[in-house]
């Protein structure tokens, strides 16, 4: 239980992440400034990218999935380690989209109806990863309170903290607490490995009490394999450009590089925190060894069992900092699904309001958002399920991204169909009767098309996500050739914002307008055969992207140098 030093430090904490966001309200005078205030510097964004894309409900599924399958666990976080250097590409495109809300992108590339269909898929994605964060957090502390403690309430009372400062004070009271709340992240981070390690004698002691090698290895041919890596590294991928709050990582900085540093930087100090998760989950496989433990609740217990024993109100800090980790990511996802609402629903539908009543509408509809958050938690089976689940969501409107953003033939049809055929093949490739006839194929053991699951058989996640990924594009580009093309002033206009550089000071008089006096830069396409639109590297662009992928690589070895 908490002792009296525990809880003088919660309240401390409490007090002064909620008066800092509510002090960051006085900043906010309409619905623009709400969601996307576009003044941070590079340690801003630095943090804001990674508190937002880091939370507490994480490590809960990096130490479930080590605990019960080894150190390839990890890859339950580090299946973005592969597309992080191409956000330093991504980024500086999505800050000259110079849009609100990631709808806006969808509205100037295809039209209104998609944009509303990317708003609602949006609000899914946003309530879903609400939901996960809360059950995963929720679980943590209930295990280091105790049985006596509802996880109910637990969920309860973090969705009151993370929306009152989050509703007055938007994205700017997300960004500034986001810097408070990302360091104390790193020290939820790695406050209880050293202790966990101690009590097992270290690696050596590890490697020493755990008999099956493959829980010591970084790749599990038996579930966590090269394949598997690959194929949700490439799902990640396609799905990055479309979670919302992604927006916001790239275009809240003043210029590019602020976009590009924070989201690659950002993204790679949450990598080397994703190890601590791991090695205490492997660590825990020995501590607990003979008991009966559930793998959602390993991180809270190990807390649990060490800290309140080494320093009065240890513990009290290791409970702030998990609840820094996830409402540094609840606020902004609240934010940028009430963008996605206000802006791309409401707005078309009742235009010439007032930007006061536009930004309550934005404050109540984030209400909703974290309501359906909620609801989702208390449904959630676990942390790794609700995990999963938001993979397979979020490069649903990817395939549709990608495709406007390449390919100058995609049409309106085209988007809708590679859109909703992905999602049927998601759900279809659930069904029993799928099931059955992907096990009775030839080759369908060698290549496991089907493995035991939780509820019985299943597809393998791998080749259910090659599925959809599939249909949806196969889709899109068939349906594209045979249905009415996307205009050419539309489309002119919209390839000139992802090639023309941010300038400073720009005034924008809109979302994905080029302002006044900025004229369109030349095209400079490595491709353009075929309606394809690919782009010529520039230099910075080049070196940047070199140096993530020697990041990415000193990353693993680093692992593979602990792991022995």
């Amino acid at each position: 239980m908490l002792q009296t030093a525990d809880i003088i430090v919660l309240v401390l904490y409490f007090a002064g992440i909620t008066a800092l966001g509510v002090f960051m309200a006085r900043h906010v005078k309409g619905l623009a400034e709400f969601i996307m205030p576009r003044r941070f510097g590079k340690a801003m964004m630095i943090m804001h990218t990674f508190g937002t894309g880091t939370h507490s409900d994480q490590a809960v599924g990096v130490a479930a999935k080590t605990y019960t399958n080894g150190l390839s666990g990890i890859w339950y976080q580090w299946l973005w380690l592969f597309p992080t250097p191409f956000y330093w590409l991504i980024a500086p495109v999505m800050r000259r989209f110079r849009a609100n809300t990631t709808s806006d992108i969808f509205q100037a590339r295809y039209g209104t109806s998609v944009a509303m269909l990317f708003a609602v898929v949006g609000m899914m994605q946003l309530a879903t990863n609400i939901g996960t964060m809360l059950r995963g957090s929720g679980e943590v502390i209930s295990a280091v309170l105790g049985e006596g403690v509802s996880l109910e309430l637990v969920i309860l009372a973090m969705t009151v903290l993370f929306v009152v400062y989050g509703v007055a004070g938007g994205l700017s009271a997300a960004i500034v607490t986001d810097f408070v709340q990302g360091l104390l992240t790193i020290v939820f981070s790695f406050l209880l490995l050293p202790f966990a390690l101690q009590a097992v004698g270290g690696m050596a002691g590890i490697k020493k009490a755990v008999s099956d090698p493959e829980m010591l290895s970084l790749v599990a041919p038996s579930d966590i394999g090269f394949f598997y890596i690959l194929v949700i590294a490439v799902n990640a991928l396609v799905g990055w450009v479309t979670q919302p709050h992604n927006l916001g990582l790239c275009a809240a900085g003043k210029t590019e590089m602020e976009g590009r540093l924070g989201t690659m930087g950002g993204s790679f100090v949450k990598r080397v925190c994703t190890i601590a998760w791991s090695l205490t989950g492997l660590a825990a496989v020995v501590y607990f060894v003979g008991k009966d433990v559930h793998p959602d609740q390993v991180y809270g217990m190990m807390a649990g069992e060490f800290l309140p024993k080494i320093l009065p109100g240890l513990l009290g800090v290791f409970i702030a900092a998990l609840l820094a980790s996830v409402m540094s990511s609840c606020d902004s996802f609240m934010i940028a699904s009430s963008g996605l609402f206000t802006e791309n629903i409401y707005r078309p539908l009742k235009s010439g309001k007032s930007e006061r009543h536009y930004l309550w509408v934005a404050r109540g509809v984030s209400l909703l958002v974290v309501f359906a958050g909620v609801v989702y938690a208390f449904w959630l089976p676990d942390v790794v399920q609700g995990i999963e689940i938001f993979w397979k969501l979020a490069p649903m409107m990817g395939i549709a991204f990608w495709l406007g953003l390449f390919w100058r033939r995609a049409t309106v049809a085209g988007a809708w169909a590679a859109t909703l055929t992905a999602f049927a093949a998601w759900w279809i490739s659930s069904r029993v009767v799928f099931v059955d006839m992907a096990a009775g194929l030839p080759l369908a053991e060698s290549l496991r098309f089907v493995v035991s699951g939780a509820e019985g058989p299943e597809i393998y996640l791998p080749w259910q996500m090659i599925f959809y990924l599939t249909a949806g594009l196969v889709t899109g580009v068939v349906v594209s050739l045979f249905t009415k093309k996307v205009g050419p002033e539309k489309l002119e206009d919209f390839y000139a914002l992802t090639r023309t550089p941010i300038q400073p000071g720009e005034e924008l008089k809109g979302p994905c307008r080029l302002p006044d006096g900025v004229a369109p830069a030349p095209a400079n396409n490595l491709i353009s055969r075929w309606g394809l639109e690919i782009p010529r590297p520039s230099r910075t662009a080049t070196i940047g992207f070199l140096v993530g992928w020697a990041f990415v690589a000193a990353i693993i070895y680093a692992m593979f140098l602990i792991a022995g």
